[in-house]
């Protein structure tokens, strides 16, 4: 971001009363931490193990779906529901993985992409 009062400000720390957007709102305790920090490493886990879940679970109720007739219970209008909820919720964790991913190659210090 350029800042318009000069090269030299922009390498400038922000102080901690204007941190956020709009600043502030109460002062600092100094217990939480300057810049929080997500677990990654749990982050990476649980995009592991739901990744390939929920893209098998779009997969089941996408053939169950196209197997429906007309007078089945559940629908298919209700399956490709589902299905589309799966596969949203795939491309949400496969979205996670790679931020994860990315991310720790960043602390350990590696070349990211």
């Amino acid at each position: 971001m350029s800042d318009r009062r000069g090269p030299h400000r922009a390498t400038e720390p922000v102080p901690r009363s204007r941190s956020g957007a709009f600043g502030r709102h109460h002062p600092r305790t100094g217990t939480e931490p300057l810049r929080a920090q997500s677990p990654l490493r749990l982050r990476l886990l649980l995009s592991g193990v739901f990744l390939p879940l929920f893209v098998a679970g779009a997969v089941f109720f996408g053939v169950w779906a196209a197997d429906t007739g007309s007078g089945d219970s559940p629908g298919r209008g209700m399956l490709v529901v589902i299905t589309v909820v799966c596969g949203a919720l795939a491309l949400l964790a496969a979205a996670d993985l790679l931020v994860v991913i990315r991310r720790l190659r960043g602390e350990r210090g590696a070349p990211t992409r």
